[in-house]
């Protein structure tokens, strides 16, 4: 069903004009491009907001249960073309700004991507956010309305510099106020006797306030609503100590609250930055439990019925204190019983894992989260009693009860919120299938054990509205050509293309269009970096967050292997490559950060060198972001997904690279391995150690230093990086990055090497026959619509929250 809102040019001009007179302020010969892009979204708005209404009277008229999805991360990006591609109005948009004499592409260039997000996590909830919309889920986005984002990334001189976002410095017309959904947070204090039970009396109360966005579905089905929060002290301005001269401690009460939402990811090396990363998560997971219990008991009286009317998503460990505010609520304020508080938790709950990494299964120290939440405490304390009690009845040994405790006994006490997430859940899913039997067999052995039925997979998926139809028009509409319209509704259409692979002239047209995007790219990076980059060139693409498992040093190290490979053999008939890094490093990790500069080191050296010149460039694109990616994927050709297998949980990159037609080098790791069973072997290129392979090479004795001095490019690549080869300003820059290799390397980059090298010689063998990379292309986008977000929702709705 089209659902999609009918203007025409001549309409949505009226619309625009009338907005930037009496909403802007600005007659139309006045205005400023920025007046002309405010005008064009609040004229937009204006329509998605009936939408909004419509579908929100649709749920309550229905008494259809809601979904509700808690994220700390909401990576939406810019929202115009969004807003307009879903309701079909980006052609009559573009004709009433042309009027004008204005670009619809230059104005959407003034839109900042919004801070609400990082890497993977944050993209994944604004594509189910979409998708939820798209199927008629009636759903609320819950998460925190960042003032200052993560960072904005600057390289200076090769180093990443951390600035403040200020995607908010003129305001966001997309957002609205809701003044009447605000609600008291409380940290610290005391629990008190009250009656026939306790009482929180909080020592800190903050006031957590809604700030409302608009999520449009495709073709205008349903419009949800992402719920973001900011906080205020209750009292903004002690007077009395501003009137006596302490004109900056008279802030401190608003300064301490503005901090719960000015950064996501604060760093946490320090007790400070810890407690305000704790105080961060509370603040938005009590805000959002609140309003939810507020809006089931206005509308449905009975709290027993939550379980039936609201379905309550956990995305990561960061909301995980959610179930011990649920049972606060349950138990102190509506009188339930314990047990029949827990039974209606573990019924509303449900719990998504993203990662297996210790450090990502987020603990808290005990005595910190007792002083900031000691009723939670308390809660905690209880729901472990009776999971430890359980196992113990089921015949558990002692190993095992400790690995299942909420508390962490060893050394540090410390409060497991993975472990918490997933007692107080009815749901835990894992985002790939193998990521999810890893679950099974290592970080949630023992709770597995204990409850055999909770775990389950939801494989991840990308919204293809925004990752095909938008980012890369022109691909789109060769789909069309070549099948019809139906992909547009159902990604799995795209399988029709997977008949027409050999054909000679959609290859041909397909990669016309992957040109005309790598030019369009080429120009962009000229103009972020100076580099010229030819864009016949391979197109070698590896953009995500800096990590040492993500392996981005794997990637450089094979860099500086074929640098010094083109030039000791110039008589080869190389291919030529432009390598395209780009991503964030968290301002504490040294080593990330290491990375990044060696990238711009390498980059550096290589650029310069004639004897390699139209050969091989190195390119570090700056503040990676969702604009960015929309850029550089469209025009990639060779996809980066080589992190250590059994350590990416699934990764979205990989499926919008495939899904516009780039060629993929991996691990059987995460996502790659169901993408290799939909695709095709010949259809990708898969190197390296399985996950089980690396776990028995780490058991049995892993000696780094024997595989690399046993590969004689590997050793020349790490000695010439550890001894100063690219940082003759600091020859000793990297000398501790690569000793690491030498010592433990325990994200297998020598391990993987030669098998990776090998594996790239194979992409140049594949890209010197066109036909063949063009028809392998085709089938990576024919195969790869499965991985829609609106296929993973469904299933999330079927499985877990009883909505389809």
């Amino acid at each position: 069903m089209n659902t999609s809102i009918s203007l025409s040019a001549a309409e949505i001009d009226e619309l625009i004009l009338d907005s930037l007179r009496h909403r802007v302020g600005k007659d139309e010969r006045a205005a400023k491009p920025h007046d002309w892009y405010t005008a064009t979204v609040y004229a937009l708005r204006d329509k998605i907001i009936d939408r909004w209404m419509e579908s929100t009277r649709r749920t309550y008229a229905e008494e259809g249960k809601r979904v509700y999805y808690l994220s700390l991360e909401f990576l939406i990006g810019r929202l115009l073309r969004d807003a307009m591609n879903n309701l079909d109005l980006t052609g009559a948009m573009e004709r009433a700004l042309r009027k004008h004499g204005f670009d619809l592409s230059e104005l959407e260039e003034l839109e900042p991507d919004a801070a609400l997000g990082n890497g993977g996590l944050g993209r994944l909830a604004a594509c189910f956010m979409e998708s939820l919309a798209s199927l008629d889920i009636p759903a609320y986005g819950y998460g925190i309305r960042y003032v200052n984002g993560m960072f904005r990334q600057r390289i200076d001189d090769g180093w990443q510099v951390e600035l403040p976002e200020t995607w908010l410095s003129h305001g966001n017309p997309w957002e609205f106020d809701r003044r009447e959904s605000a609600y008291r947070i409380g940290f610290g204090g005391e629990v008190v006797s009250r009656d026939d039970g306790v009482a929180w009396k909080p020592a800190e109360l903050v006031e957590a306030s809604a700030v409302d966005t608009p999520v449009v579905g495709w073709r205008g089905k349903r419009v949800n609503t992402l719920r973001l929060w900011t906080a205020h002290a209750l009292d903004p301005i002690k007077l009395d100590a501003f009137n006596a001269g302490d004109h900056v401690g008279a802030l401190e009460g608003e300064a301490r609250a503005a901090s719960l939402v000015r950064v996501l990811y604060p760093a946490d090396s320090t007790p400070a930055g810890q407690e305000l990363r704790l105080r961060q998560e509370y603040f938005f997971s009590a805000a959002s439990i609140q309003d939810i219990v507020r809006r089931h008991v206005q509308f449905h009286d009975d709290i027993l019925t939550l379980p039936d009317k609201a379905a309550i998503q956990l995305n990561d460990t960061h909301p995980a204190v959610a179930v011990a505010e649920l049972m606060r609520l349950l138990v102190d304020d509506y009188a339930l019983e314990f047990n029949e508080a827990l039974d209606i938790t573990r019924r509303t709950i449900a719990y998504t894992n993203h990662t297996l990494l210790p450090e990502a299964l987020e603990s808290w120290p005990l005595p910190l989260f007792e002083r900031l939440l000691p009723r939670h405490m308390q809660i905690i304390y209880a729901i472990n009693s009776r999971v430890l009690r359980e196992a113990r009845r089921g015949g558990m040994d002692d190993p095992a009860i400790a690995a299942i405790s909420l508390i962490d006994e060893g050394g540090e006490r410390r409060v497991r919120m993975a472990n918490l997430a997933f007692a107080g859940a009815h749901s835990v899913n894992g985002v790939a299938a193998l990521h999810t039997e890893l679950m099974k067999q290592t970080v949630f052995h023992d709770l597995h054990k204990l409850y055999p039925g909770k775990i389950n997979n939801k494989t991840n998926g990308v919204t293809p509205r925004r990752w095909l139809m938008q980012c890369n028009p022109g691909l789109t509409n060769v789909i069309r050509d070549a099948i019809g319209d139906a992909f547009l509704d159902d990604a799995e259409e795209l399988h029709a293309l997977a008949a027409l692979a050999g054909d000679s002239e959609l290859g041909e047209r397909i990669a016309e269009v992957k040109r005309s995007n790598k030019v369009a790219l080429a120009t962009h990076i000229k103009d972020l970096t100076g580099v010229r980059v030819d864009p016949d060139a391979l197109f070698d693409v590896q953009i995500k967050r800096i990590h040492e498992y993500k392996r981005q040093l794997l990637n450089l190290i094979e860099t500086v292997t074929l640098y010094d490979q083109i030039r000791s053999h110039p008589e080869r008939d190389w291919v030529p490559r432009v390598k395209i890094f780009g991503g964030k490093a968290a301002p504490s990790y040294h080593n990330a950060k290491l990375i990044i500069k060696l990238a711009n080191d390498i980059a550096r050296r290589v650029n310069a060198d004639p004897s390699v010149a139209g050969l091989l460039k190195v390119v570090f694109v700056p503040n990676y972001n969702v604009t960015l990616a929309e850029r550089i994927i469209p025009a990639a050709d060779l996809s980066e997904q080589i992190s250590t297998a059994g350590m990416e949980a699934s990764g979205t990159g990989n499926m919008k690279f495939a899904l516009n037609g780039a060629l993929t080098i991996g691990t059987l790791d995460g996502a790659n391995i169901e993408i290799k069973d939909r695709v095709g072997d010949e259809n990708i290129v898969i190197f390296g150690m399985t996950a089980d392979k690396v776990s028995a090479l780490r058991a049995d004795g892993y000696d780094p230093r024997a595989m690399i001095e046993g590969s004689s490019e590997l050793h020349q690549a790490v000695e010439a990086v550890a001894s100063g080869v690219f940082s003759p300003d600091d020859p000793d820059r990297y000398k501790g990055l690569m000793g690491g290799l030498y010592d433990s390397d325990w994200f297998m980059v020598a391990a993987d090497f030669d098998a990776y090298a090998s594996a790239q010689r194979e992409v140049d063998a594949r890209w010197s026959d066109p036909a063949g990379w063009r028809k392998a292309a085709i089938h990576n986008i024919a195969n790869v619509g499965w991985f829609s977000s609106d296929r993973t929702i469904g299933e999330y709705a079927r499985d877990i929250w009883g909505v389809l």
